[in-house]
């Protein structure tokens, strides 16, 4: 359910970028890797600000669950019987979170280097994004 969840946006994102104009998605294929490294500095800099980092993992619990039992096989000129609702007692995997340190020295170094890939792929992009508006006027 988690993974749906999280690729909703990446399925909306395709939607409308199947709806959008060939200029609209000329500049979201020259920005996307600037929102890439933009995303891992927001995390880089949240990590300085809060002294720790989260991660993910995940953990494999026994629950209660619904399930469906096939029905007995039904005696020769019986009507077939319906599948037995049950329950089950099953594994089921959640994704947590916890708290891990971090190294403020390396998350500086971090930082400060996608903060200069940032300003690199700014400078490409704005220029793709010209040549996107020259190509596909709107």
């Amino acid at each position: 359910m988690r993974r749906a969840i999280r690729l909703l946006p990446f399925a909306l994102v395709l939607t409308l970028l199947a709806c959008g104009t060939p200029q609209e998605r000329c500049i979201w294929r020259a920005t996307q890797e600037l929102e890439s490294v933009e995303k891992l500095l927001a995390d880089v800099e949240g990590n300085l600000a809060r002294g720790y980092a989260w991660e993910e993992y995940q953990q494999t619990n026994m629950q209660w669950v619904r399930c469906t039992k096939p029905a007995p096989p039904a005696p020769p000129g019986a009507p077939p019987q319906p599948p037995q609702q049950s329950l089950c007692f099953e594994p089921v995997t959640v994704t947590l979170q916890r708290r891990v340190p971090i190294d403020p020295a390396a998350e500086t170094r971090k930082r400060d280097g996608l903060a200069a890939k940032r300003a690199e792929l700014q400078r490409i992009a704005n220029a793709e994004i010209a040549q996107c508006r020259a190509l596909y006027p709107q």
